[in-house]
C-alpha cells in the first residue's frame, strides 16, 4: 500500500498534461476523411452565415447534429480557420473528460482512486488519439461520461436531495449536449444501462430519484430547438436523420462498415494500454456487492458491458465507437490501482516494458506498410517517431517497474501514464510524415496560385475531403456522390452526373480547374485538353490549357 498523494502533486501532474495534451492539435496536417469533413462543415457556416442547416461541399449534410460543428465555427470566428482550431473541440473535451474522471472517481473511490482514474484515461491509447483528431466521438463521450457521472454522483454520494438535484439535472442536461452531439444515443445508451441496472438489482426506487419531471424537459429544452428549426428549414431531414442514420445504419450494412462481432476485441485491448492486464481484474472486482444499496462499480460495469455489445452486433462499426466505455473503465481501474500492492502493480506494469522492447524492434518494419499510394520513403520517415515512441514507453514502464517493486506506486503509475501519453504523441506526430498521402495541405500549396474566385473547380469521380478546407473554397462533384448522394438527390443542380458531361462542360470553360484520381487522368488526357499543375500518388491537377 502507498501514502495519500499530495495535493501539489496532482496540480503539477495535469498541468504536465495539459501541456502535453494541447502542444499537438496543431503539427500534424488534417487527413482524410473526418478530420477534413469536420473541418469544411464549420467553415462553410462561418462562410455562408447559416448556422441551422449542415453543408459539406456546399451540399446539404445530416449525417450528424450540429453541437460540434457550432463550437468548431466558433474558434474559427475567433482564433482563425487553423489546424488546431479544427481539432479544438476534441481536444477540449478529451481534456475535462479526464478532469471529470478524477473528480468523480475522487468522490466516489477516494482521492488516490480519482487521482489513478484520470492517469489512466489520460494514458489510454484509444482515448489519447480520438482526443487529438477532428472527429464527433470525443464530443459525444465526453457528454455521455458527464451524465454517467452526474448520475453516479446524484445515487452514490450526494448526502442531501440538494445536492443530489444538483447532480441528476447535470446528467440530464449532458444527455440533451449528447444527443446535440452524435443523435440519439445519447439517450438510448444511458436509459438501457439504466433499465439493466435496475433489473439486476431490483432497485426499483432509483426512478422516484431521477427527478423525471425536471430532467426531461431540461433534456429537451437543450436539444430539441435545433431539431425544430432544421426540420422546418429542411422538411426532409426527419426521415433521412431519424429513420436512416440511426436504424437503417445500426440495422443494415448499406454504409460499408460492416465487420463481425469479435471486431471491438483488439481494438479494446490496444486502445486501454497500458492498462490492459488490470482490466479484467477491475471488471472481474466491479461486481463484488458493497456495503451500500446503490452500486456504482456494477452501474460501471453494466455501463461498459452493455455498450461495448450494442455496437458489437451493429452492422455498422468504427474503432471510435466503443469510446464512451473508457471513461468508466478508467474509474474501474483506477480504483483498483488505489488498493494494489507494489508487488502486484509490478506485474500489471511488466507486459508493457515487453511491448515496448518489441516496439523498438519492430518499428522498421513499417515499412512494410508501403505502397503505391504511400510510398516507402514516407514510410522510412516515420520511423525514428515510432523508435522514439517505442524508447519512451519503454523507458518509462522500466522506471515504473523499479518504483513498484520499492513500494512507491504513485511515481510507478505517474511514470507509466505520462511516459504512455508522451509515446502515443509521437506516435501521433510521426504521423505527420505520411500527410503527404492522406491530406491535401500540400497540393493545396501548390494549386493556390492557380486559384480565382470565379472559376470553376471540379472534383472528378472523387472528392477529396481535406482539400476544401485548405483552398477556403468548395469544389464540383463529377460522377461522385457517396455520403453526399442525399444531399445531391435535394439540390441535383450542384454536380455534374456523368464524364461526358463533364467534357462537354470542360471544353466550354475559358478557365478552370479539375481534380482526378490518376487512372481518371489516364483515360482523359488523350482526347481532353487539359494542363498539368500538380500531382501525387492520389491525385491530379490539371486547369484548362
Amino acid at each position: 500500500m502507498h501514502n495519500a498523494i499530495k495535493p501539489n502533486h496532482v496540480f503539477w501532474i495535469f498541468a504536465l498534461i495539459a501541456l502535453v495534451w494541447f502542444s499537438n492539435l496543431e503539427y500534424r496536417k488534417l487527413v482524410r476523411p473526418d478530420e477534413g469533413r469536420y473541418a469544411e462543415i464549420p467553415r462553410e457556416m462561418v462562410v455562408s452565415g447559416d448556422w441551422i442547416t449542415p453543408r459539406l461541399n456546399g451540399i446539404k449534410y445530416f449525417e450528424k447534429p450540429a453541437l460540434q460543428y457550432w463550437m468548431t465555427a466558433a474558434a474559427y470566428e475567433i482564433f482563425g480557420e487553423r489546424q488546431w482550431t479544427a481539432r479544438l473541440w476534441s481536444g477540449l473535451t478529451g481534456f475535462l473528460g479526464i478532469v471529470l474522471i478524477y473528480l468523480t472517481g475522487r468522490l466516489l473511490f477516494g482521492p488516490d482512486a480519482g487521482f489513478y482514474s484520470a492517469l489512466v484515461l489520460a494514458s489510454s491509447l484509444l482515448y489519447a488519439v480520438i482526443g487529438h483528431l477532428n472527429t464527433l466521438d470525443m464530443g459525444v463521450t465526453f457528454f455521455m461520461c458527464l451524465s454517467m457521472c452526474g448520475f453516479l454522483l446524484a445515487q452514490a454520494t450526494a448526502s442531501t436531495p440538494g445536492a443530489r438535484k444538483l447532480w441528476m439535472h447535470a446528467a440530464w442536461a449532458a444527455m440533451g449536449f449528447s444527443i446535440l452531439s452524435k443523435g440519439l444515443i445519447g439517450i438510448v445508451l444511458p436509459g438501457a444501462v439504466l433499465v439493466i441496472y435496475t433489473l439486476v438489482q431490483r432497485d426499483w426506487g432509483i426512478w422516484k430519484r431521477l427527478n423525471l419531471f425536471s430532467g426531461i424537459p431540461l433534456m429537451l429544452l437543450i436539444s430539441a430547438p435545433w431539431f425544430f428549426a432544421v426540420s422546418r428549414a429542411n422538411p426532409e431531414f426527419f426521415h433521412f436523420f431519424f429513420i436512416h442514420e440511426h436504424f437503417e445504419r445500426f440495422l443494415t450494412k448499406d454504409h460499408g462498415r460492416y465487420h463481425p462481432w469479435s471486431y471491438f476485441i483488439p481494438i479494446l485491448l490496444a486502445g486501454i494500454l497500458p492498462w490492459v492486464v488490470t482490466l479484467f481484474e477491475a471488471l472481474i472486482h466491479a461486481w463484488k456487492p458493497q456495503e451500500s444499496k446503490f452500486q456504482p462499480g456494477r452501474f460501471l460495469f453494466i455501463w461498459i458491458v452493455f455498450i461495448y455489445a450494442f455496437f458489437s452486433f451493429s452492422d455498422s462499426k468504427l474503432p471510435s465507437y466503443i469510446l464512451p466505455i473508457f471513461p468508466a473503465l478508467a474509474l474501474l481501474i483506477g480504483q483498483r490501482l488505489a488498493s494494489m500492492t507494489g508487488n502486484r502493480l509490478f506485474w500489471h506494469i511488466l507486459p508493457t516494458a515487453i511491448l515496448g522492447a518489441i516496439g523498438l524492434a519492430l518499428s522498421p518494419q513499417v515499412v512494410r506498410f508501403a505502397d503505391p499510394i504511400v510510398p516507402q520513403t514516407l514510410y522510412e520517415n516515420y520511423v525514428p517517431w515510432l523508435a522514439a515512441a517505442a524508447t519512451t514507453a519503454l523507458i518509462g514502464a522500466l522506471y515504473a517497474l523499479y518504483m513498484s517493486r520499492h513500494g512507491k506506486n504513485e511515481g510507478a503509475i505517474v511514470a507509466l501514464s505520462l511516459s504512455i501519453l508522451v509515446s502515443g504523441q509521437l506516435i501521433m506526430a510521426g504521423h505527420d510524415s505520411l500527410a503527404p498521402a492522406n491530406s491535401a495541405h500540400d497540393l493545396a500549396r501548390k494549386i493556390r496560385p492557380y486559384l480565382k474566385n470565379d472559376a470553376p473547380f471540379y472534383s472528378v469521380s472523387m472528392y477529396e475531403q481535406t482539400l476544401p478546407f485548405y483552398i477556403k473554397r468548395t469544389v464540383t462533384l463529377v460522377a461522385y456522390q457517396d455520403e453526399m448522394a442525399f444531399g445531391i438527390t435535394q439540390e441535383p443542380g450542384k454536380w455534374i452526373a456523368d464524364l461526358e458531361t463533364f467534357e462537354r462542360t470542360w471544353k466550354n470553360q475559358t478557365y478552370a480547374l479539375a481534380i482526378m484520381p490518376p487512372q481518371i487522368y489516364a483515360q482523359l488526357e488523350n482526347h481532353l485538353s487539359m494542363q498539368l499543375i500538380a500531382r501525387d500518388t492520389r491525385r491530379v491537377v490539371v486547369k484548362t490549357p
